[in-house]
């Protein structure tokens, strides 16, 4: 597709986003609005502090309140908007809430998806789906880069529910031709990330306050780390091949292909901001993690046309800067709330 097919591709287009006000979720939303989309977004719960509600593009989106685990919304939500396209991102998606509550993480992110793909399966309006999948999928492989043909192999519960809707999503493409995409992630990192028990969030809340950051696991866990704007260039392009039948019902991996230890990244986020003074704390506590895991995304450029435009550096300063205004207008808000 070329530039200019891909300027109107999304003009006007019906469009279900599951997980609008999430990182990833906010970041896509955000631009589906841009491109002139007409988006609906399924909304849970309500986060004041999302990136989805900075800006203005809020308020063109239809929101439906609810939860993937109500079959008879989504089919609704289909069916009343006409919807052509749906990006289902939204799970639970983080490691330690599922270590230690397995059961809504698998409520959310197995029955949630089959509802989404039954869904779009009794309806007949829904032309293309893209479902966010994770390299947690593959759980623990023992030939790096992980492929596309690898198996998908999860241990522990995170892991399990993204392998489980995973071979959903490929089940219902290959058993009913359904039209879907699946796009396999490693870590997002970006401006907009309030989740600060994360690396990357957590580590520039830490420099700005001028303390030591920490290090969960030992420093040396090797990881993909995917600027966020390159992920949602990911899943856009994606879908706008879709009319191409040869990758409906295929698993990209969707990587920028230069993984760095969690140290390293670390070291990198001090060296950026300078602050390398203040040297990591390694707590070495982390569990349930897998130690190297990082993707090819030689099938994304060979099918697709798609690599990562940033690279690590060039993510990061834009991660930092965004940070670095975000605590200043909190830090404002503060100040002048204790003045009131």
């Amino acid at each position: 597709m070329d530039r200019k097919d891909r300027k109107t591709f999304w003009l006007d287009r019906p469009v279900l986003v599951t997980g609008c006000t999430g990182f990833l979720g906010s970041w896509l939303t955000k631009e589906l609005v841009r491109r002139g989309a007409r988006v609906v977004g399924l909304v849970r719960d309500t986060v004041p502090q999302s990136l989805l509600y900075q800006g203005t593009e809020f308020q063109s989106l239809v929101v439906v309140r609810g939860v993937l685990e109500d079959y008879f919304l989504i089919e609704r939500v289909l069916n009343e908007f006409d919807i052509d396209t749906v990006f289902h991102l939204a799970a639970q998606t983080i490691v330690t809430v599922a270590n230690r509550n397995p059961l809504s993480t698998f409520e959310a992110n197995l029955r949630g998806t089959w509802h989404i793909l039954e869904a779009c399966r009794r309806v007949s309006c829904v032309k293309r789906i893209a479902v966010a999948s994770s390299d947690k999928a593959y759980g623990a492989q023992t030939q790096l880069p992980y492929t596309e043909d690898a198996p998908l192999t999860g241990i522990h519960p995170y892991d399990v529910s993204k392998s489980c809707a995973d071979l959903l999503s490929q089940a219902y493409a290959r058993t009913y031709s359904l039209p879907v995409c699946i796009a396999r992630c490693g870590n997002f990192y970006g401006g907009g990330d309030l989740n600060f028990n994360r690396i990357v969030p957590g580590t520039l809340l830490s420099i700005y306050r001028e303390n030591k950051p920490t290090i969960r696991s030992d420093g040396t866990y090797l990881r993909d780390y995917f600027y966020i704007e390159d992920a949602v260039d990911a899943y856009l392009h994606l879908v706008e091949c879709m009319d191409n039948q040869e990758i409906v019902g295929e698993a990209f991996n969707f990587s920028p292909e230069a993984p760095v230890t969690v140290l390293d990244l670390v070291k990198a986020m001090l060296e950026t901001t300078g602050a390398k003074h203040l040297q990591p704390v390694i707590l070495g506590e982390a569990t349930n993690e897998i130690k190297e895991q990082f993707l090819s995304g030689a099938k994304a450029r060979q099918m697709l046309g798609w690599s990562a435009r940033h690279t690590l550096r060039e993510g990061l300063e834009k991660t930092a800067r965004w940070y670095a205004e975000f605590f200043e207008r909190e830090a404002e808000k503060i100040a002048l709330d204790k003045n009131t």
